[in-house]
């Protein structure tokens, strides 16, 4: 855990990973949490099902997922709140980002096994490896959005220190042995050393864990009773990194949870999907009348100012 920026970056290049405990304070989680359940049942409304939502999270550890853009804007807005973005920023030592994967993730005690082997997450996050190159790297982010003490199920880490010369594959590491695995992802050969060294990421609301996709990460068991456990991941890379996606924002960029997130969304947050820059040539007089049709509710003000003078 870590009490600034600048021992974050420290804790970035020597672990891996930064904790940064309540990094994003109650007032600015509020907007999100008012609309949090348009999204996912309630503790209580899970447990004593009484959301007909319920069954949804049964069963399989990734059924509480929802992909950006989410039904409610203000929770798509915290994907790219001014202080997760510096820090990443920050952390990647570039100005130039793109959002690369947003997600907003509901888990229930008891409404499934969220225990997981120790793993990367690069094998959906580049087509490449995890670089050990600083300008190369992507972060990702897990940003709490309740208390997640350790019987709430906090994802839990491991320095690079344990791990630094392991192979790309295999990706999962048991802590017991197993038999052979399919493509050689999994390891046959149980490291419960590696489960030994790992570092807890409870915290409270606001708390946000960032790492790269090449840091070894768990998730864990819930055991509260009754509990819940609300959280997103965001996930950055530098412009520069094309090799590093997870979504394709184009493919849902007709959807109306979409365009409520465009026409709430500043001009720098815009540019985090790949929207060109005010001053960028694609801002014709033809382009903004039609973005103007096909966004009637975003303010192209910025965008006019330095529009070039060309002809429709």
């Amino acid at each position: 855990m870590v009490a600034n920026l600048d021992d974050a970056v420290r804790s970035w290049h020597e672990y891996g990973f930064v904790i940064l405990p309540g990094f994003i304070p109650a007032e600015e989680l509020k907007p999100a949490l008012d609309e949090l359940e348009s999204m996912f049942p309630s503790a209580e409304g899970f447990h004593d099902a009484t959301d007909p939502r319920r069954d949804r999270f049964v069963g399989d550890e990734f059924a509480g997922i929802d992909s950006f853009p989410f039904a409610s804007a203000e929770v798509g807005l915290l994907a790219v709140q001014p202080r997760l973005v510096e820090l990443a920023r920050t952390l990647l030592a570039e100005r130039d980002l793109r959002l690369y994967g947003a997600e907003a993730w509901a888990k229930y005690t008891g409404a499934a096994d969220y225990e997981q082997n120790l793993h990367r997450d690069y094998l959906n996050h580049t087509v490449l490896v995890p670089s050990d190159d600083p300008r190369c790297q992507q972060v990702e982010m897990f940003v709490y959005l309740c208390d997640v003490p350790e019987d709430l199920g906090p994802p839990h880490l491991l320095s690079r220190a344990f791990t630094g010369d392991l192979p790309a594959r295999p990706n999962w590491y048991p802590r017991a042995d197993v038999a052979e695995s399919e493509e050689g992802y999994v390891a046959t050969e149980g490291r419960p050393d590696l489960y030994a060294a790992e570092v807890s990421g409870a915290g409270p609301a606001g708390t946000v864990i960032a790492f790269e996709t090449g840091t070894f990460h768990r998730g864990t068991r819930l055991t509260a009773p009754r509990g819940a456990r609300y959280s997103m991941q965001v996930c950055y890379r530098p412009a520069a990194v094309q090799w590093g996606d997870r979504l394709a924002w184009a493919v849902h960029s007709f959807e109306s949870a979409w365009v409520r997130f465009v026409e709430r969304a500043t001009v720098e947050q815009l540019e985090l999907f790949g929207f060109p820059p005010p001053g960028h040539p694609f801002w014709t007089p033809r382009a903004l009348a039609g973005m103007a049709e096909r966004y009637p509710g975003l303010d192209l003000a910025p965008w006019r100012a330095l529009a070039a003078d060309r002809p429709r």
